[in-house]
């Protein structure tokens, strides 16, 4: 990134915990795999409502409201609009995403009709490696909500998952695939072992994901944002503000879905101590004006 460049803090809201019934090895809501986490149905909007204005508060552009499970149920798509209304009536500043899993053209519409500017749906890694780490749906399923999230007329947020054991082939393969989508914003997330899961642990060194960062802004050229998300504090330790010498714009302060980060306070304040503009808004592309 060059001098003049903001950085993009962005928080996640857990809206539905540990109730999925897929078999994705990589994550610990799954529940097959026991993980020692907090499980929980859908949180008022109330405490969603506290959520965004907290990280709002902190510093974050971006609200991401994250429900676990396969996709998009009627149910849940309501739930989700009405969380998008109550956010959007508070006036916060803040640019929505949604992430909820596969989704049809008719429930995504629903949501942006509501407020909700992106819909973040990941690969996680490339189309043959797939079945390696998920076999109760597919890799394709997940590309096909993608155009459909373009289709709908949201933007869409669109990354994966490095070191669950995929060749680098694989990391290149799906860095393709997700420049394929023309995505606005994409996440890079690092895999965060857990006992409870079947894949052991990371093999990927510090200075290969610093590399993964650097290919992924040099391969997805026309991204806003290039995000690095879960894992950044157990891969990067004390050089995890380096990420923005490689080429991330961006990162999620606060816990994750079902790990917990660094306080936003200390995040913010190690930014401004290395010298780095935080973005105060979320700016408008040039197709939205």
């Amino acid at each position: 990134m060059n001098d003049n460049e903001e950085i993009f803090l962005c928080a996640i809201c857990n809206v539905e915990s540990g109730t999925c019934n897929e078999d994705c090895k990589f994550c610990t809501q799954s529940v097959r795999y026991k993980a020692d986490i907090q499980r929980y149905t859908l949180k008022s909007i109330e405490q969603i409502l506290t959520e965004a204005r907290s990280a709002r508060a902190n510093g974050a552009v971006g609200f991401c409201l994250v429900t676990a499970g396969l996709g998009l149920t009627e149910k849940k798509t309501k739930f989700i609009a009405e969380a998008a209304r109550a956010i959007k009536k508070a006036d916060l500043g803040l640019r929505l995403i949604a992430c909820n899993g596969t989704a049809t053209v008719e429930q995504l519409k629903e949501l942006k009709a509501a407020g909700v500017d992106n819909y973040n749906h990941n690969l996680e890694t490339s189309r043959d490696f797939y079945p390696t780490i998920c076999t109760t749906h597919s890799w394709d399923e997940r590309y096909q909500t993608c155009l459909n999230v373009k289709e709908a007329g949201l933007k869409l947020v669109c990354g994966g998952i490095f070191g669950m054991g995929e060749t680098q082939e694989d990391r290149i393969s799906m860095i393709e695939a997700i420049n394929s989508l023309d995505p606005m914003n994409v996440p890079l997330n690092f895999f965060h072992p857990n006992a409870a899961l079947p894949i052991v642990e990371n093999t990927i060194s510090r200075e290969e994901a610093f590399d993964l960062i650097t290919l992924a802004r040099k391969m997805i050229p026309n991204a806003h944002k290039i995000m690095v998300a879960g894992g950044r504090e157990l891969m990067f330790g004390d050089e995890q503000y380096e990420i923005f010498k490689r080429g991330a714009n961006a990162f999620v302060i606060g816990d994750y879905l079902t790990t917990a980060g660094k306080t936003p306070k200390d995040d913010v304040e190690a930014l401004e101590s290395f010298g780095y503009k935080i973005a105060k808004n979320f700016h408008v592309m040039p197709d939205e004006k």
